[in-house]
């Protein structure tokens, strides 16, 4: 009874070390065994021929790929200990099998593999019970598929000694459809076993069973998966995607990655959801997506059309599988991509759980190992939220990639790009300054951050360093040298723009064509150098002179949008309006969404053909605005009584008035008290502050700022043809969006003008004064009023400023002359009338700045 007892405890004990691959305990248990139970001796050869084995593996592990080459000495007393254990013939049936699987993996490894497809056949895999079967017994079973398939790919389908069956091999007529049908079942029978088996030893490890023996074993970090192991996990979707059978390719990653997760396979399940996710990326469209939940379809466009009789469906059965994630709930994605990003963030999370950050020269290679996982991780990312416009949610991602990113210069990049892209200007130049300092022979990079400089930030300075850091690199720059160039023109021309004084502005145009002029020399088959050189030329007055380079603008890029706008201004400068408005009609052929060329059409469309047909471009536009930016006006009010809608939704009087009658106040105003106007106006309100004053001039608008500016369009037409109820409701509509607006305050002053109101129009004309001093439409305004008031003195000093910050502002001056005449200061009023008539005679239909100057 004692001996049973402690025959029991020692075969618990063995079987426990070899769940765990202790093998190095395994030679004094089988001692101890052999010496209470003389009758198992044949177990103890087996038990020390499995510890050699292992052993021998683990301190010469099998490479991927590798092929193994005749005997090793080392295995010989392997082979001597599984011999005798077999030959004997003393082992119970399940060790008898134990043994054959054993002998097969030693015949593998030293080459002889049909000698093991022979261990196989006799062996019999598919009749061993995986139900109620040790730990490692389901790691041996599993080995075992898994050496079967590479047995099979290694030895030829047609080889002679393979012809009867009890070499255990496929008859010679067997085709070859059926053989590799055979590998993938081989290997995914492995995958499947194995990925049990990992399940069950973490739950035996979590259980404490290692605890029953004086030492506790490793934890559950300690297993490795192994070569035998990690090729069944691995081995079938890369047969599948080999013989173009995608289908089956990404079932099996789904089967895989659908299995409850064990600590030992999360490296690969990290690998895995990354190459699925790539494969959907990449190799799947919407239309051959299918749900993970259900079948794949059994010919689809994703699979090769040359094989599509012979793709593999699973046709086997397991008496016990590996435990799946299940229960209600639970998300499943609908489309690919979606459930790409969800594979990339498990991955993303994964990666940076394992992230090693630790710089010593011992963790080196871990630590690059880890930044390459990561960074493939990050690039799917990118293309998977870049598809969908999410840059917000990928410049977050990217943030979180900072711990890796010590001296790593693509995902520094990364990062920039996408901030970019999220609109996220000011932080993007902070990280381009990094990426600058990692690159600093890179011309690119501070071309990126003068973009942003002299776009939505209006950092002119800034602007100004990153420009001559490309110039000063000189021929390393190669052609972005004459880029640099553009660049540092177009800050010279944005700070002329700014500048208050009429020396600095000449001084910074002298600046900005010198750069342009440089930039052309270097590129002159680029047609930005040619534009941009016209266009400062044109505000600059040179108007032949600027005709003469946009045309040759025109000559590289006939189609280019910004060259067609200026070519119209300049026509319109020379007083052509009818052929600017041909002009800016072809253009919008082209551009039909283009808001600058509708503005530029509404004002000549009312010097050429009447304001009728100006407000039935604003209607246009108004149509425009709703179907480009798929938005709901804010100042709708509850009961939809919008001017927008409104006048959208009335085709009435479409040949007769584009917009309602706005004499009704029931019908022809919006409740400016509105839920929806004043969450806006809370919202917008700093925006409004921050761009106004500089839009359009400084970049792109924002959409509702847009709107506003296509009502105060059609308030302008509306008090040119004397109608200010009509231009008041306009008007009101702009308020709603951006009440603070300095045009909107403009805009109420010039309707109370044209009824006569003047002390309500100096009122306006003030507060937006208050808002934008430095408004030139409002200063001249202004002056005018004041002059009316007979405060003559307050007059000239308004109109004095207003020309230090416009000096090319004919109706300033015009205004000027009258005040100062009537004032008796008869030479000062001839001069400033002759000065005006100058201008006026090259001045544009709207200003040259209204074209955006972007790099």
């Amino acid at each position: 009874m004692t001996a049973r007892k402690s025959g029991s405890r020692l075969e618990t004990e063995i079987e426990r070390c070899r769940s765990e691959s202790q093998w190095d305990k395994i030679p004094e248990l089988v001692r101890q065994l052999s010496a209470k139970l003389i009758s198992n001796d044949d177990l103890g050869e087996l038990l020390l021929g499995e510890c050699k084995l292992q052993t021998y593996l683990k301190e010469n592990p099998i490479k991927q790929g590798a092929s193994p080459r005749g005997p090793r000495p080392k295995l010989v007393e392997v082979r001597k200990h599984l011999t005798a254990a077999l030959d004997r013939g003393n082992l119970k049936a399940d060790y008898l099998q134990e043994a054959s699987l054993l002998m097969a993996k030693l015949c593998y490894v030293e080459g002889e593999y049909r000698d093991a497809l022979g261990h196989y056949s006799r062996v019999n895999l598919d009749d061993m019970q995986l139900g109620g079967a040790p730990v490692y017994r389901l790691s041996m079973i599993a080995e075992a598929y898994a050496t079967k398939g590479l047995c099979l790919e290694k030895v030829p389908a047609a080889s002679p000694s393979l012809s009867n069956k009890n070499t255990g091999s496929p008859s010679s007529n067997r085709s070859t459809t059926d053989r590799e049908q055979e590998i993938i079942t081989c290997y995914e029978k492995s995958g499947d076993i194995a990925l049990l088996y990992l399940q069950e030893a973490e739950k035996a490890l979590s259980a404490g069973i290692q605890n029953r023996s004086p030492k506790p074993g490793p934890t559950a970090q300690d297993l490795e998966l192994g070569y035998f192991l990690e090729t069944g996990l691995q081995r079938a979707h890369v047969i599948h995607f080999k013989n173009g059978n995608l289908t089956r390719g990404v079932g099996r990653f789904r089967e895989i990655l659908r299995a409850v997760e064990n600590r030992t396979t999360q490296s690969l399940r990290m690998t895995i959801a990354r190459q699925l996710a790539e494969i959907l990326l990449r190799g799947m469209c919407e239309q051959s997506y299918w749900s993970p939940l259900e079948d794949p379809p059994t010919v689809s466009p994703l699979d090769d059309p040359t094989r599509q009789g012979h793709t593999h469906s699973k046709n086997y059965s397991l008496s016990r599988r590996p435990r799946v994630y299940s229960g209600e709930n639970l998300f499943c994605p609908q489309e690919n991509t979606e459930e790409a990003l969800l594979l990339l963030l498990i991955s993303e999370s994964m990666a940076n759980r394992d992230a090693v950050l630790s710089r010593i020269p011992e963790h080196n290679n871990d630590r690059i190992i880890s930044l390459q996982s990561a960074s493939v991780v990050y690039d799917l990312l990118t293309i998977a939220l870049g598809r969908r416009g999410q840059y917000e949610m990928l410049s977050e991602c990217l943030e979180r990639a900072m711990k890796f990113a010590f001296e790593e210069f693509h995902l520094w990049y990364q990062l920039a790009l996408s901030l970019m892209a999220a609109g996220k200007s000011a932080r993007a130049v902070k990280v381009l300054k990094e990426c600058i300092r990692l690159k600093p022979d890179d011309p690119t990079i501070p071309l990126l951050a003068v973009k942003l400089c002299i776009g939505p930030l209006h950092w002119l300075d800034e602007g100004e360093c990153f420009a001559k850091m490309v110039i000063d690199m000189g021929e390393k720059a190669a052609e972005f040298r004459a880029k640099g160039y553009l660049a540092i023109g177009l800050v010279y021309s944005l700070k002329a723009t700014d500048a208050s004084l009429r020396s600095t502005q000449e001084e910074y145009q002298r600046k900005a064509l010198g750069a342009f002029q440089r930039a052309q020399s270097l590129s002159p088959t680029d047609h930005l150098a040619a534009f941009y050189l016209a266009l400062q030329l044109a505000v600059s007055r040179q108007i032949p002179e600027a005709l003469g380079y946009v045309r040759q603008a025109l000559q590289l890029q006939g189609d280019d949008v910004h060259s067609l706008h200026l070519l119209a201004l300049l026509l319109s400068a020379q007083k052509h309006y009818h052929d600017a408005l041909n002009i800016i009609e072809m253009a919008l052929s082209e551009y039909p969404e283009n808001f600058n060329l509708l503005y530029t059409k509404v004002k000549l469309e009312s010097m050429c053909r009447g304001p009728e047909e100006a407000l039935l471009t604003c209607k246009h536009m108004l149509q425009i605005w709703k179907s480009f930016y798929n938005l709901t006006n804010p100042s709708d009010s509850g009961r939809g009584s919008s001017l927008l809608d409104r006048a959208i939704a009335d085709r009435r009087q479409l040949n007769a008035m584009t917009l309602p009658d706005f004499s009704d106040p029931e019908t022809g105003s919006v409740h400016a008290t509105s839920i929806a106007a004043s969450r806006v106006e809370q919202a917008l309100s700093e925006v409004a502050s921050s761009l106004q004053s500089s839009a359009p001039k400084h970049g792109p608008l924002h959409p509702w700022m847009t709107l506003a500016q296509i009502w105060l369009h059609a308030a302008e037409v509306y008090t040119g043809m004397s109608k200010p109820a009509e231009a008041s409701a306009c008007t009101q509509e702009a308020s709603n969006l951006f009440p603070t607006s300095h045009n909107v305050l403009y805009m109420r002053g010039q309707i109370a003008e044209l009824r006569g109101n003047i002390d309500e129009a100096k009122r306006w004309y003030e507060e937006a004064l208050s808002i934008n001093p430095t408004h030139v439409k409002t200063m001249q305004r202004l002056g005018l009023i004041l002059h009316q008031l007979q405060r003559y003195s307050l007059s000239e000093k308004v109109l004095r400023d207003a020309v230090q910050v416009n000096s090319t502002a004919h109706d300033v001056w015009n205004s000027l002359g009258e005040v100062l005449q009537a004032q008796g200061n008869a030479a000062a009023a001839t001069e400033c009338f002759l000065t005006a008539l100058e201008l006026e005679a090259s001045s544009p239909i709207l200003p040259f700045t209204i074209i955006p100057r972007a790099l």
